[in-house]
């Protein structure tokens, strides 16, 4: 029996654009929640969010029986905390701050078992094998990880077609917030310079075959970048979505 199939990798690869929503709450009950609400995919969010591993494994389990697909945002590339979240069971992955080819290969790598890559042999007691239930996860693993690299600066940019030349990685993904700080307009992504520079990158990930990804609450932004290539989208942040409905409900009667 091999590794479970990765639907998300797999409709990337179809063509498909997938919406999604990042979930920042870090706990199983409201990741539960976001996991009824229709999106294609959520993304547990290691970054920014007070996710540890424990947590981080908790929302995948309530995740993955749901028709939403689980993503893992780590908070850097490091290979023994990449190693982990896969063998807790996550298959598809977002690193963020990807900056150059080199990095990009390194994250690849750390994503697939020997001799593709440099990831360690640990699976018979982990959650990624159903604890030695399916025993051909070793050689059947790498194919259904899903790579998503995030690039979210002017070094990266200037990087982008020498890491979209290297093979393993699925999806590039623009972060808008980072790359407006980068580019001198903290707090401002929707500055026409950002925007620009996001919709020119989207436009060269498409061209190159690999899914583009991006993030926006804009309305208006997220269909322009549909329209330039974006793939993999994300169109909303529960942690917004809470506290923007509480905070107009207490403005009814509050003031």
């Amino acid at each position: 029996m091999p590794a479970p199939l990765n639907r998300l990798k797999l409709r990337l690869a179809a063509g498909e654009t997938v919406y999604g929503c990042w979930v920042g709450m870090a706990d199983p009950y409201a990741a539960e929640m976001a996991a009824t609400c229709g999106f294609d995919w959520l993304l547990i969010d290691g970054e920014h969010a007070p996710n540890d591993l424990r947590s981080t494994m908790a929302q995948l389990a309530v995740v993955e029986p749901s028709p939403s697909l689980p993503v893992v945002r780590l908070r850097d590339d490091d290979p023994a905390r990449i190693k982990q979240v896969l063998d807790a069971g996550a298959q598809s992955l977002m690193i963020p701050m990807i900056e150059t080819a080199e990095q990009a290969g390194r994250a690849m790598r750390a994503t697939r078992y020997p001799p593709e890559g440099i990831r360690g042999i640990g699976s018979s007691l982990a959650r990624a094998s159903r604890f030695s239930s399916v025993p051909d996860y070793l050689t059947t693993a790498n194919d259904q990880i899903c790579l998503i690299l995030q690039v979210e600066s002017r070094a990266g940019l200037a990087a982008l077609d020498d890491i979209l030349a290297i093979n393993g990685i699925d999806c590039v993904f623009i972060g808008p917030a980072d790359l407006a700080a980068d580019m001198g307009h903290l707090g401002n992504a929707a500055h026409p310079e950002v925007h620009a520079a996001v919709l020119d990158a989207i436009s060269r990930i498409a061209a190159s075959g690999k899914a583009a990804g991006v993030l926006s609450t804009e309305n208006g932004f997220i269909a322009d970048c549909v329209r330039a290539g974006a793939r993999f989208v994300g169109v909303g942040i529960d942690v917004l979505a809470y506290v923007g409905a509480l905070r107009a409900r207490a403005r009814q009667f509050i003031r």
